[in-house]
């Protein structure tokens, strides 16, 4: 079942191999210094054989293509290989596969089926289309969910055009949805912003992540004689405060220090059942050190973060570190994957259509960012736009690195008016 594997063991084939499979198929049988322990099980090396593979990506339902990928070194023999993998196309992005000496070809095809044998197909989405007929995607859905920062303001200014933007989405009929994965402002001060920029926006049509987080805590049916800690800043006290919980932390754990002395031990509270980060200002060595300790040493303690995004627009000069970074401080410390609530998790999305009754084919996500917003969107099985005002510029989007592709791309929300004039 396994031949030869010599010409199979360049630098970067072994990468790509020791990535995207399984510890549990991988086995022992090659010679070669670098894969002497364990290469990937092969399935069949032929000359004309040609496999798929599975993505576990869940975004990747709709506009689905087939990927077969096959690898040819220099003037040595191809080898085609199937893995049966848990893998995010995605991670693609962060992987170096491709160097002069070994070549990938993607040969893509339309597929919707699933193959016999059980292997499923390694999925992705067709290539975005720039918008061209806004009314056509407008008549196609009844619910439009912008993310905010980037789309429809930087830092504390708003974008050219959203305000009639959206009178004209509402003069449609379209309801409006608003969620971000900022969760430094509670759904009631993000009224306020809105106000402030001069936008007519209902608090029940703000979704932060602050916001997600006390509501999953109420979906589990959280104990309430149990306490929360948060690294974080005042939105999530706000909304854990109106769902009722007990919390410590937050910003007036800001100026805390650690003196470290011989003998020191840090008390912690043994009743914090959950620990939520989100974006921190005010983060410190105290917080990662409290946390920690509730979350290694306190049983059954949750591990939550609001989002893992790792730059955020805090003024419209430059990006600044996001909450991703407070996140994975926590996660280095106690060894821990955390529960993400806000993009591109699919929690806020269930909880909206939920809430206001919405087929989720009937919605479309509106976002600045490829691995948050859209992804959101393809996870949640709605059309996707990505608008290039913020984060992803449209050299990010062509790059052949980059493997999420929403449905279309355009400059701003505001090309709606001009793009629905021009098809007049």
């Amino acid at each position: 079942m396994i031949q030869n594997c010599t010409n199979l063991v360049h630098s970067n084939l072994w990468l790509m191999f020791n990535r995207l499979t399984p510890l549990g198929l991988r086995s022992s049988c090659c010679t070669h210094a670098r894969t002497t322990k364990i290469i990937p099980q092969i399935n069949k090396i032929h000359k004309t054989s040609q496999f798929q593979t599975r993505s576990m990506l869940s975004s990747t339902s709709a506009l689905a293509q087939t990927v077969t990928v096959t690898c040819v070194r220099h003037s040595h023999k191809r080898c085609f290989q199937s893995f049966p993998l848990n893998y995010r196309f995605c991670d693609a992005a962060r992987n170096s596969l491709l160097s002069n000496s070994t070549i990938f070809k993607l040969k893509t095809k339309a597929n919707s089926n699933r193959s016999r044998n059980g292997m499923g197909t390694f999925t992705t989405r067709a290539v975005a289309q720039p918008l061209k007929n806004a009314d056509e995607l407008i008549d196609s859905v009844e619910t439009f969910i912008f993310d905010c920062d980037g789309v429809i303001w930087k830092g504390d200014k708003l974008i050219e055009g959203v305000p009639e933007t959206l009178d004209m989405l509402r003069s449609k009929g379209k309801r409006l949805v608003f969620v971000t994965n900022n969760s430094t402002k509670s759904r009631k001060q993000y009224g306020k912003k809105f106000e402030t920029l001069g936008l007519n926006v209902s608090e029940e049509e703000i979704f932060a992540s602050s916001f997600a987080a006390a509501a999953y805590l109420k979906s589990i049916d959280f104990p309430k004689d149990k306490k929360v800690y948060v690294i974080g800043e005042d939105g999530i006290l706000k909304e854990l405060e109106l769902a009722g919980y007990q919390y410590l932390g937050g910003p007036e754990d800001g100026g805390k220090k650690i003196e470290l002395k011989p003998g020191f031990l840090m008390e912690h509270d043994e009743n914090v059942g959950a620990v939520v980060v989100g974006f921190d200002r005010y983060f410190n060595y105290y917080k990662i050190q409290y946390g920690t300790l509730c979350i290694r040493e306190n049983p059954g303690c949750l591990f939550i973060a609001t989002n893992r995004d790792a730059v955020t627009h805090l003024t419209d000069a430059q990006e600044w570190a996001g909450g991703g970074s407070m996140v994975g401080a926590i996660s280095g410390s106690t060894q821990r994957e955390p529960l993400v609530v806000g993009k591109p998790s699919t929690f806020m999305m269930d909880y909206l259509a939920n809430k206001f009754g919405i087929s989720k084919s009937q919605i479309c996500m509106v976002g600045d960012r490829l691995d948050t917003d859209i992804l959101f969107g393809q996870n949640g099985g709605c059309k996707t736009l990505l608008v290039l005002s913020g984060v992803t510029t449209l050299p990010m989007l062509q790059s052949p690195n980059n493997s999420i592709q929403p449905d279309f791309y355009t400059n701003k929300i505001s090309d709606f008016l001009s793009l629905k004039a021009a098809a007049v």
